[in-house]
């Protein structure tokens, strides 16, 4: 191989190492999402529906004890939100995502991601979008 074919050849594999990092960047950033939308609707990163809770206070939950067991909060980790998205701290201390500051929650009878049983439940439950 000459040497102006082996200049083009390294340059195109620099260019594609390049490309597959930022690639790899961009993937990265956006996994650490609190949530993310699937099929018009807010999911964890577990793939299972998000809820709101219509009795909650912009930026703070009224989901404590036996309905925190129905409906389990969906936990900041270490990771700071950006956007629309935000973290509150509950009652029993813990931190929670919230979305448009309404705290996000799952359903225990959601059985597989997809499933969004839980919307509509007493009229107050809703489907996070």
């Amino acid at each position: 191989m000459n040497s102006k074919k082996m200049r083009s050849s390294a340059s195109q594999l620099a260019f594609l190492l390049s490309a597959l990092c930022l690639a790899g960047g961009a993937a990265a950033q956006s996994s650490k999402a609190p949530a993310r939308v699937e099929n018009g609707v807010l999911v964890g990163g577990n793939g299972m529906t998000l809820y709101t809770f219509d009795k909650d206070a912009e930026g703070k939950s009224m989901c404590n004890g036996k309905c925190a067991e129905n409906w389990p909060p969906l936990y900041a980790d270490d990771t700071t939100p950006s956007g629309d998205f935000s973290v509150i701290t509950r009652d029993d201390g813990k931190k929670q995502v919230a979305y448009k500051g309404k705290p996000l929650y799952y359903w225990v009878k959601d059985q597989k991601p997809g499933d969004r049983t839980g919307d509509g439940v007493n009229n107050v439950w809703r489907v996070a979008k």
